[in-house]
């Protein structure tokens, strides 16, 4: 008999192979944009909640950098080339955009666990192997998080 694991070859007559962990956490990114845009960004209204009118956030500012440093969005005519200062404004931003991003999953795992998700079910939500994975993930962010927050008070 042959071992799926050590023979590549073994795996194409397995009628039952294990699904590739990658390709079903991209399948569910996919999925989860779709479902938060269709239920809560389907009009020009409720997008608008997410940002502000007249300020660019940190996470935007870094966003937009990059996306024009990449060519994934173009300039408007007129619009200066990004330079170095350009970058190094982004750079700037990245640890209060990191900061922001560890408040923003901490709280939103406090809300899942407080609408009674469990630790196995925040566990597949974020991609992770074990509830004990989530479980430490959002006490690391817990910690970070207020140490973030007692050096601020300081």
């Amino acid at each position: 008999m042959t071992d799926p694991v050590t023979d590549p070859m073994a795996s194409i007559s397995d009628p039952f192979p294990l699904p590739d962990a990658q390709q079903a956490r991209a399948q569910r990114v996919h999925t989860a944009l779709f479902r938060v845009a269709e239920r809560h960004a389907a009009t020009e209204a409720q997008r608008a909640r997410q940002t502000h009118p007249s300020v660019l956030g940190p996470h935007e500012a870094v966003r937009l950098v990059a996306f024009l440093m990449s060519g994934a969005a173009r300039l408007d005519e007129g619009e200066p080339e990004v330079d170095r200062a350009d970058i190094t404004a982004a750079l700037t931003l990245l640890p209060l955009v990191r900061g922001e991003l560890d408040e923003l999953e901490a709280g939103l795992l406090r809300m899942a666990r407080g609408r009674g998700m469990t630790w196995p079910e925040v566990a597949f939500g974020l991609g992770l192997g074990t509830p004990q994975a989530a479980r430490q993930r959002y006490e690391r962010l817990a910690g970070r998080v207020r140490a973030t927050d007692e050096t601020d008070q300081e």
